[in-house]
């Protein structure tokens, strides 16, 4: 399956010193400038034109005023009867020359809201799709309120500057050359005079970036956890509530937003005084210049310095030294737009779920075996050890244990969210690193601890499981597994709308709908990790009828804490610290009086 990509080399890891951050900053902006003109690139072309002609006739504006001078004022001033036809022809030309630039302006303007804008569109599409292919090591490692962060914040930072500083470079470097052009041929002493003061901004605008660069990345960084951090209570907000944490969570959040604040003020206190040190400079250059320029037109040193050529010269300078000052306006966008690259390229390039599995399931028995396997998440600590389970189709597996014994991530294990480090899964006697993840994954269904719910009619939540399923499907799943009379009594029936998670129903009844969703995929293997754990004992009696008509003929495993609703598993297995220590039927296990006799009655044995 193709992965979505940005295209280009991957940004290169942040390194210490400004050397290095420079080079990551600069790699990270021509990555997305690729990004952009791979989608644009002709629209990008017009952009250039529409920007080189509103340079051009801004310059052109500038050297009139030189012929206005020379030609016409000074002219006019020294004869009795002056005429002005040729003056006003002249200026009409002008007005012409600098509306069409004002249409280019507009158009090139317009045209970057909708380069921006798609960029937005296509970025986000591109890391959702790469999103999709991620593993589930990679949310499990990570908050989601961070991962949000990207595509709001982030992707929002990236926008900003497209829309405004790239249009803002590209009419900068036209107007610094167009301009720099002009001056030498007017004048070269004072084109000295204009490229110092040019060169005293640029030092002074590079200095100052080169210290807020960090204090940006500090900023989206802190900004994504406190993103998380309300995630993370919204969420929780009921737990928070029950043990009276509120004042607790309110410290908190204060601590990490005024981390944000710090980090934010530093950034921009360094990068908003970039346009006041730069405008100060200029104004500086402005006057000095015209010292300088005065000076020659009233010596007639040689130079062929003239009144209008003092004052175009002027102006001249305006338009070199202005785009240096624009340019440093933009400073904080680029900045932010930049450390907001290199977090969506980050998710961009993370490494996609690996799938060599090339058979596919035609005919699938649910015959799920585990010989002698070894699981670890991190090198550091191993969590299961020689795991040996030999199943029959249509049989009931059950894993007890205490807390962390490993049932759980038995289960990760056999739908491959995980990959094993020794020993072998069959799937019908196939090695499941051989099967393709999906067609492995819709050879089984699988209801989690955590039920989640998606925004749509009750009806869509259930046909989730099978996507082709008609309505009849999914009405039979539910009255299977007993959640057709809590349904009947919502307001629109199946069509009843849920949002939020379904926070419009109890606990109990979000798990119903998650077994039914299981139940409609009618696969040949159905996995319950505590799926009844949140169904009172009354419901559970309901649900465990319906569920044991849907076990009947499928190879099943279930993770429970209730003991009873194990008892007549085929096989129960029972876990402590990643190792199988009994195995046998319950009747079985209770002979063996050893752990499961202790788990089931309570009562300790003695030696």
């Amino acid at each position: 399956m193709r992965q979505p990509n940005f295209g280009g080399p991957k940004a290169p890891r942040a390194q210490a010193g400004f050397q290095k951050v420079d080079k990551q900053q600069r790699a990270t902006l021509v990555r997305m400038f690729g990004f952009v003109m791979k989608h644009y690139k002709w629209a990008i072309v017009i952009v250039l034109i529409c920007v080189f002609v509103s340079s051009i006739t801004s310059l052109v504006s500038s050297l009139f005023t030189k012929t206005l001078i020379d030609d016409y004022i000074v002219p006019l001033t020294q004869v009795e009867n002056p005429q002005y036809q040729s003056l006003a022809q002249t200026l009409f030309k002008l007005g012409l020359i600098l509306f069409f630039g004002t249409v280019c302006s507009y158009t090139y303007n317009r045209l970057m809201i909708h380069i921006s804008q798609g960029t937005m569109l296509r970025l986000r599409k591109t890391i959702f799709e790469k999103m999709q292919h991620l593993p589930v090591s990679y949310f499990d490692q990570r908050s989601h309120g961070d991962i949000m962060s990207v595509y709001t914040n982030d992707v929002d930072s990236l926008r900003q500057m497209i829309s405004t500083a790239m249009a803002q470079v590209f009419s900068s470097v036209i107007t610094i050359v167009a301009t720099f052009t002009s001056m030498i041929v007017l004048s070269i002493p004072l084109t000295i005079v204009s490229v110092l003061m040019a060169v005293v901004m640029a030092i002074s605008t590079t200095q100052l970036g080169k210290r807020s660069r960090n204090y940006f990345r500090t900023q989206q960084q802190r900004l994504a956890r406190v993103n998380g951090f309300i995630e993370e209570m919204m969420t929780g907000q009921n737990v928070v509530k029950i043990f009276c944490h509120e004042d607790e969570a309110i410290r908190e959040f204060e601590t990490i937003n005024e981390q944000l604040r710090t980090s934010a003020c530093s950034a921009n206190r360094i990068a908003n005084i970039v346009m006041p040190v730069n405008g100060g400079i200029s104004n500086f250059g402005f006057v000095f210049l015209a010292v300088v320029g005065a000076t020659l037109a009233i010596s007639h040193a040689g130079f062929a310095v003239t009144l209008g050529t003092v004052v175009a010269f002027l102006q001249l300078n305006k338009s070199f030294t202005r785009p240096i000052s624009q340019v440093s306006q933009q400073i904080n966008s680029v900045l932010n737009a930049s450390v907001g690259a290199e977090r969506v390229f980050a998710l961009g390039d993370a490494e996609p779920e690996v799938d060599e599995g090339k058979t596919i399931l035609t005919d699938p028995k649910g015959d799920v075996d585990f010989k002698d396997v070894d699981f670890s998440y991190t090198k550091e600590k191993q969590v299961l050890f020689d795991i040996d389970i030999n199943t029959n189709p249509g049989q009931k597996i059950a894993f007890v244990g205490g807390t962390g014994a490993g049932k759980t991530t038995i289960i990760n294990l056999i739908n491959r969210f995980y990959e094993i480090q020794g020993g072998r899964i069959l799937y019908d006697g196939i090695p499941i690193t051989e099967i393709s993840k999906r067609s492995l994954r819709q050879g089984m269904s699988i209801v989690l601890q955590e039920t989640h719910l998606f925004t749509g009619t009750v009806l869509d939540n259930i046909r989730y499981g099978k996507l082709n399923a008609t309505d009849e499907e999914c009405m039979q799943a539910a009255r299977l597994v007993g959640a057709d009379d809590f349904i009947r009594r919502l307001p629109n029936s199946y069509q009843t709308l849920l949002n939020g998670d379904g926070g419009n129903l109890s606990q109990g009844e979000r798990q119903l709908l998650a077994i039914a969703r299981a139940a409609v995929s009618n696969p040949p293997v159905l996995i319950l990790d505590e799926a009844t754990s949140s169904i009172d004992t009354r419901t559970e009696t309901l649900v465990q009828r319906g569920m044991d008509t849907l076990m009947q003929g499928r190879t099943t495993f279930v993770i429970a804490h209730r003991l009873s609703t194990v008892r007549n598993a085929d096989q129960i297995i029972v876990l402590d610290h990643g190792h199988i220590i009994e195995q046998g039927t319950h009747d079985e296990l209770l002979a063996m009086k050893g752990k499961y006799y202790q788990l089931y009655t309570g009562h300790q044995i003695t030696e």
